[in-house]
């Protein structure tokens, strides 16, 4: 198989055309090409005068040695192999795993063990996707938070309600794996290609189904509302769990993956003395902007020929501290993602369509150990709560709004312009400089004039913003040897973005699969 790269197509050509292109490349008929398909497919966007997508393409020749010998055309290689293999051998574990959490980090490690032949027991504190979202949406229209499950716990973890952005920086073969697997449970075929792959929380929902009852399918157990209330550890070895206060689990081996937003089970783990470090995160508001405005001035008169424009923009302040959009959602909505009673916490997501009327953006600002209030391993969990608190007591309840140009002034908001807020199910109009601490509101009203000239109309005065952005990361990192264990207690793995070893859906989930590779290879 030949790998081809640089293929450009302009937007008015179908890639029915990429087969002509590939033999004018490599000067061939197009008979001598047995089959191909599209590694990876990216729109550049950077002259908005030359719009146009770039393709690397999988080709299978007729003789392909003797093409690649005589062949003169840039960007041609050889085609590594991007199968996934299983670790060799067979492992003897003598006690059933057991995995706490079921988002990305705990499905995929689930999903691994159960192909390997080890039947995990996977503990879930949330509800089945049906049964959660039924409980979101009841939420979303004023109904009461239910604590245990919501966006931020139940199956498929605080991903499934998220623009379901599958980007990744990793170049690890893992990563082809995980989005293979979502394609097998029902995912668009394009994210296997595309540049910025997405699922979209309405399909996401569906593919998290199937990947349990593909568990199910290999002997693992998938058992939802199970919330782990305390982990029995003797001479430094994991030896049990305990289920809902009450139902005992005894296993050798502890997968944790409960995600950023389980505080008491990092309250538990501090309780027991097992090691943990601050770590630096970032926490912010939404910012909201009508998608035409976006799309319009990313591809110019292309816009309606285009798929909905994103954008991601930093800065780094004068006083050196980063400032950054996150989980940008074109076409979104800014949803509530509270988790605690009294507290405020915002996030974002989008269907599969992208087809909603305003494009959102998470705007956060770097938060360092340095500004934290003390030296304990739970400070940055006690300012995020401090700060959700506080959002919840300023909007009265109510999610908290202001305009751009209200924010950058320090007034109050009275009044809408002319962008509505898509946050569900109450707001309030708020001086968020109320909320968020000096430190941030200054990155803040610095980063949004910058960003104006980088992006036309980032700054208009009439953009919403919406606070508390607090669960884009953990504060904490369980610290973990080099077999992903943690230092302190034999057969205890933190996992993903929770333990802070990940930072994205397919992040987690490839971090998911190392540490299931390290429990089959202990047990060999």
């Amino acid at each position: 198989m030949i790998r081809i790269g640089e293929i450009k197509l302009k937007l008015t050509q179908d890639e029915s055309i990429l087969k002509q292109k590939i033999a004018k490349k490599l000067h061939i008929h197009e008979h001598d090409i047995l089959e191909y398909s599209i590694y990876k497919r990216a729109l550049d966007a950077r002259k908005k005068e030359d719009i146009h997508y770039v393709y690397t393409v999988d080709v299978k020749l007729k003789n392909e040695k003797k093409v690649l010998e005589h062949t003169r055309a840039k960007n041609v290689t050889i085609a590594p192999d991007m199968t996934y293999y299983f670790p060799c051998g067979k492992s003897l574990l003598k006690i059933r795993p057991v995995i706490i959490g079921f988002g990305p980090a705990g499905m995929f490690s689930g999903l691994l063990l159960a192909e390997m032949g080890l039947c995990p027991i996977i503990l879930e504190r949330g509800e089945d996707i049906d049964k959660r979202t039924q409980t979101v949406q009841k939420f979303w229209q004023g109904g009461e938070l239910n604590t245990e499950s919501n966006v931020q716990f139940g199956e498929g973890g605080a991903g499934t309600f998220s623009d379901g952005k599958l980007t990744t920086r990793s170049k690890d073969i893992r990563s082809r794996k995980v989005l293979q697997e979502f394609v097998e449970a029902g995912a668009p075929k394009e994210i296997l290609y595309d540049n910025k792959p997405h699922i979209g929380t309405d399909k996401l929902k569906t593919v998290v189904k199937n990947i349990r009852k593909k568990i199910l399918s290999l002997g693992g157990e998938v058992h939802f509302e199970s919330k782990v209330t305390d982990l029995k550890i003797a001479e430094n070895n994991i030896k049990a769990v305990i289920v809902n206060d009450g139902e005992r689990i005894n296993t050798e081996t502890v997968i944790l993956a409960t995600g950023h937003s389980a505080r008491d089970i990092f309250e538990l783990l501090h309780k027991k003395g097992i090691a943990m470090e601050q770590k630096p995160f970032a926490m912010g508001v939404r910012i909201e902007h009508k998608q035409n405005s976006i799309n319009t001035v990313q591809y110019g008169e292309n816009a309606v020929k285009l798929p909905p424009a994103d954008y991601k923009l930093t800065y780094t302040t004068k006083k050196g501290r980063g400032v950054y959009t996150f989980c940008m959602c074109p076409g979104g909505y800014v949803v509530n993602a509270s988790s605690e009673k009294g507290g405020i916490a915002i996030n974002g997501m989008s269907e599969y369509k992208r087809d909603g009327e305003n494009a959102n953006s998470a705007l956060l600002v770097q938060v360092f150990p340095e500004d934290l209030k003390s030296e304990s391993v739970l400070a940055g969990i006690a300012l995020q709560r401090e700060l959700e608190q506080k959002a919840y007591r300023v909007g009265n309840g109510a999610v908290p709004i202001q305009l751009v140009g209200d924010f950058l002034n320090g007034t109050n908001t009275n009044t809408w312009g002319d962008i509505t807020s898509t946050c569900l199910p109450r707001t309030a109009f708020c001086n968020i400089n109320d909320i968020l601490p000096h430190f941030m509101t200054e990155a803040l009203k610095e980063a949004l004039t910058e960003f104006g000239k980088k992006l036309k109309g980032f700054d208009n005065p009439y953009a919403i913003l919406t606070a508390i952005e607090s669960r884009s990361s953990s504060p904490v990192r369980i610290v973990r040897n080099q077999q992903k264990e943690s230092i302190t207690v034999s057969g205890l793995y933190p996992t993903g973005e929770g333990a802070g070893y990940a930072g994205g859906i397919v992040s987690a989930a490839i971090d998911g699969i190392i540490v299931a590779e390290q429990v089959f290879q202990k047990g060999r």
